[in-house]
């Protein structure tokens, strides 16, 4: 069996990352899933969180809040709405739109308003927990 595989994270504005990795771990909307070679197919709606890859013993972050990831045992596609590097995540504006979210949460009343605002706090708190990890 291999001992890497081709990732690609793509985002409607262009390739983020296309690179030989040996493991991954991607946030699905029902949990974390990690692939590594061989992984068994599979396709999976993400949620709001972090990717991140090992490559050559280096580990790369990314936030990410939406898309669909594609696992073939041989490459891992990442179509992702937005993506994030920790060092372009403006940390104040992240925890301001956390804190808005969070009032706004309080006081909602419908439930897709819930939802909305939910997801707002869970995208904020991923952008948060990667910008402070670039230093890792």
């Amino acid at each position: 069996m291999a001992d890497s595989f081709q990732l690609e994270i793509v985002t409607p504005e262009k390739l983020v990352v296309k690179d030989s990795a040996e493991e991954v771990q991607i946030p699905a909307t029902t949990g974390y899933i990690g692939v590594l070679p061989g992984h068994a197919p599979l396709i999976t709606e993400l949620g709001a969180g972090e990717i991140s890859y090992r490559s050559g013993g280096q580990v790369h972050r990314f936030a990410t809040a939406w898309g669909f990831a594609e696992v073939l045992p041989t490459r891992v596609t990442v179509l992702a709405e937005t993506i994030e590097r920790p060092e372009d995540i403006d940390v104040a504006r992240a925890q301001q739109t956390l804190q808005e979210a969070q009032d706004a949460l309080k006081s909602a009343d419908s439930e897709a308003e819930v939802e909305t605002q939910i997801a707002k706090v869970r995208r904020a708190q991923a952008r948060i927990e990667v910008a402070e990890q670039k230093n890792v």
